[in-house]
């Protein structure tokens, strides 16, 4: 019979469920935390890449990581990180930033 406590992370233990289904939705919820949170992860650094390129003022560096962004960003809907109209959205501001960077 297993322990019954479910494992909220690798290093600590908490006594939260008492049935099998409930430690399996437990283990289930630790990994998905897990994916998720790498998905958002992700998605933060390609935009803060990107927003300091912008920063830095070299156009062609910022064009090459919009592309790379835009693809994190779409990859974020797909995978439920972000909103559709909020990637939208996030993608039409930084497009305007880099075009302005461009025109500079």
């Amino acid at each position: 019979m297993p322990l019954r406590t479910a494992f909220t992370s690798e290093r600590e233990i908490s006594p939260l469920a008492n049935h099998v289904s409930a430690l399996k939705r437990a283990r289930q919820t630790v990994k998905r935390t897990a994916v998720n949170r790498a998905n958002r992860s992700q998605f933060r650094s390609s935009l803060r890449a990107l927003r300091e390129a912008i920063q830095k003022g070299d156009s062609k560096a910022a064009g090459e990581q919009f592309r790379a962004t835009v693809s994190v960003i779409d990859k974020g809907v797909q995978k439920g990180v972000l909103h559709a109209n909020t990637a939208s959205r996030y993608k039409s501001r930084l497009n305007a930033r880099v075009k302005a960077l461009a025109t500079k």
